[in-house]
């Protein structure tokens, strides 16, 4: 006789159906487990074993073959113990009770048949849900949000005679422990920086408030000492909270990178060193684990002195800026990470920093200039929706009253709203397909000449074109305008103007 017991397998955050099949017969005792088992999950017949034996379980003499399908996908990880320890004892007639098709098991076992946690179990909870599982039996874990899980109930267990228990009936309800969440767990994280607190350089307000709107990407060119940094680290005070969704996303993704979660609610921000690798950018190792670019999903990815980062890393973050997603390919498998986030770069304009500054020298070459340019790719310029210009600012000049973060935020949330009403979807203009943004939002005939006219003048490929739209649409949000206007296109055409090459003209001038 074969008992079929469900489990939910891992591959990168993406879940799938684990159907661990046990059959016990007479021979030599031993335990076999088949289906492209890694390292982790052939031990498990050690820790599995040990644990059925606490509930006076006999496999004396009995050979257990244990079958995880489907045969062709490789399997990693201890979160089967438990299936595969249900699987014998019902096998073995421990208990006599169905289990039905929608119930699944994950988590690990002790030697002792406790239950515990493992990496990982956030997006398997997440992957039983959409695989159609209405009850899981899993390990307490204090950093599990199971009151945001709607549709499926989680039943926390400590010791796999709990399992048992809940089987017969003996048990009603969920075992009463108490369920910490991620709210209480994590201490929250209010904003250290505020943009009332940033001096001048209105126009790049101006610009990091449409590219929070919309979802757009940034890059600062200007020389050190202007801002571009203090600019960057405020950016996140204007996004508004992340959605439930979007936090169990978060969750997951800084749970297999095993890195420390700071606060759900809060885009993520994530400010990579130069020197950082492109495993560590992208993702990946051995072993992948998400990079950088999924620790920013929902949020912001910030690299600073962007033109010091190698070309190789830079040229990496083609497939995600367009896809949203990252995929890492190894000899042994292939995972697919989301990615979508909004990138905002900070360069000097020459090497030395200085070139069109009105207080200090430039010593740089036209040539070196250009090299230090070319270090960007014209992709990844093609790639970036706002080309910021900026210059210190004269402290000494009176300033006006300055908007708060929370001012801007509110402005943000409403154009978002908008968006989300538009697209009946929770996605950005940044990030829609172009059909549906033209479907929604046609331009007018004057409208679509005036765009080719200036996009031949400025030699704006056809991406660069479809940008300029997609940020004429988000001033048009802001600005709360049914359809894209005159001048929120000349507008967007202002914001894309690309400065550095102008800069780099005047130097070769020189």
């Amino acid at each position: 006789m074969t008992v079929n017991v469900s489990s939910i397998g891992l591959k990168g955050l993406e879940g799938y159906r684990v159907q661990v099949e046990v059959q016990v017969s007479k021979g030599t005792e031993s335990m076999v487990i088949v289906g492209l088992p890694d390292a982790s999950v052939k031990e498990s017949k050690e820790r599995v074993l040990s644990a059925i034996r606490t509930l006076d379980c006999d496999v004396t003499d009995q050979k257990i073959v244990v079958n995880l399908s489907p045969s062709e996908q490789k399997k990693n990880g201890p979160l089967f113990d438990l299936a595969m320890a249900v699987a014998v004892l019902k096998e073995r007639k421990q208990f006599v009770e169905e289990i039905r098709k929608e119930t699944a098991f994950i988590g690990a076992l002790s030697l002792d048949g406790s239950v515990v946690k493992v990496e990982g179990m956030l997006p398997a909870l997440i992957a039983a849900k959409a695989l159609g599982f209405k009850r899981v039996f899993l390990p307490y874990d204090p950093l599990i949000p199971i009151e945001m899980l709607e549709g499926i109930e989680c039943i926390v267990v400590q010791h796999i005679n709990d399992v048992l228990q809940y089987v017969r009936g003996q048990i009603s309800l969920p075992l009463p422990i108490q369920s910490v969440s991620v709210e209480e767990s994590i201490s929250p994280v209010e904003f250290q920086k505020d943009f009332s607190d940033i001096i001048g350089q209105e126009q790049a307000k101006l610009a990091l408030e449409v590219a929070a709107a919309g979802g757009h990407n940034v890059l600062m060119s200007g020389p050190p000492g202007c801002g571009k940094s203090l600019l960057a680290e405020t950016f996140s005070s204007i996004f508004p909270p992340l959605t439930k969704q979007a936090q169990l996303e978060k969750i997951s993704l800084y749970q297999l990178a095993q890195e420390k979660l700071e606060s759900p609610k809060t885009v993520p921000y994530r400010h990579p060193h130069h020197s950082a690798s492109s495993v560590a950018i992208i993702g990946g190792g051995q072993n992948p684990k998400p990079g950088e670019i999924s620790l920013a999903h929902h949020g912001i990815l910030f690299l600073d002195e962007m033109a010091e980062f190698t070309k190789k890393t830079l040229d990496m973050l083609r497939q995600p800026l367009e896809t949203g997603k990252v995929t890492i390919s190894r000899a042994h498998s292939t995972v697919t990470y989301p990615a979508s986030f909004l990138l905002i770069g900070a360069m000097n304009p020459c090497p030395c920093g200085y070139l069109g500054s009105n207080t200090h020298y430039c010593s740089c070459t036209p040539k070196q200039v250009q090299s230090y340019r070319n270090r960007v790719s014209g992709p990844i310029f093609d790639r970036i929706d706002i080309l910021l210009s900026l210059h210190p600012v004269n402290l000494e000049q009176p300033q006006g009253m300055r908007e708060s973060s929370a001012d801007i935020r509110n402005r943000v949330e409403q154009a978002r709203d908008v968006q989300y009403a538009r697209y009946q979807a929770e996605i950005t203009n940044a990030k829609v397909p172009f059909e549906q943004l033209m479907k929604t939002s046609p331009l007018t005939s004057n409208q679509q000449k005036m765009m080719t006219q200036v996009s031949s003048k400025k030699q704006w490929s056809n991406r660069v074109q479809i940008k300029m739209i997609r940020l004429a649409r988000t001033l048009s949000d802001l600005a709360g305008e049914a359809s894209i206007s005159d001048e929120s296109i000349w507008k967007a055409m202002t914001l894309r103007r690309n400065h550095i090459s102008k800069e780099h003209t005047k130097a070769r001038g020189n």
